[in-house]
């Protein structure tokens, strides 16, 4: 691995790590997922799952179903965005689970051009997704972020 590859590589490790970090914001009880958006080595915007402002902060039904209306990590992190003075053009996507068809369409629309990820989502669809209009896709399991 040359100088330049290794500098990133060690740079998605800090900023998945940091990732992780966030989700530890979320409510929702089953699964805690964390997002940044950095552009030219910046974060620029975060995001970690959970209800919609104006919601209480309780992601699962009394039967542990995670409600219909939460809102996935990557989504929180992109509309944060776009409700700012900055745009994802060309930025990188650092969360903690693959994303999902849903959120992937979201992805590619904003203007990400690569993800790095750790755990499996249960579908490989959004994965797929974004592979095949050329968003380039990185894992690093849990392991290797120490």
């Amino acid at each position: 691995m040359g100088y330049q590859e290794e500098k990133q590589h060690q740079l998605d490790l800090r900023y998945l790590r940091m990732a992780r970090i966030w989700a530890e914001n979320s409510y929702c009880v089953r699964r805690k997922v964390g997002a940044l958006i950095v552009k030219d080595k910046m974060i620029i915007s975060d995001g970690y799952n959970g209800t919609p402002s104006g919601f209480e902060n309780i992601c699962e039904d009394e039967t542990g179903k995670t409600k219909s209306y939460v809102l996935h990590a990557e989504a929180n992190a992109i509309t944060k965005v776009a409700k700012s003075a900055n745009n994802c053009d060309g930025s990188t996507l650092y969360i903690t689970a693959a994303p999902c068809i849903e959120c992937s369409k979201l992805i590619i629309q904003a203007g990400i051009r690569r993800v790095v990820y750790s755990d499996d989502y249960r579908s490989e669809e959004g994965l797929d997704l974004l592979r095949r209009v050329g968003i380039e896709c990185v894992q690093y399991k849990s392991d290797e972020l120490g």
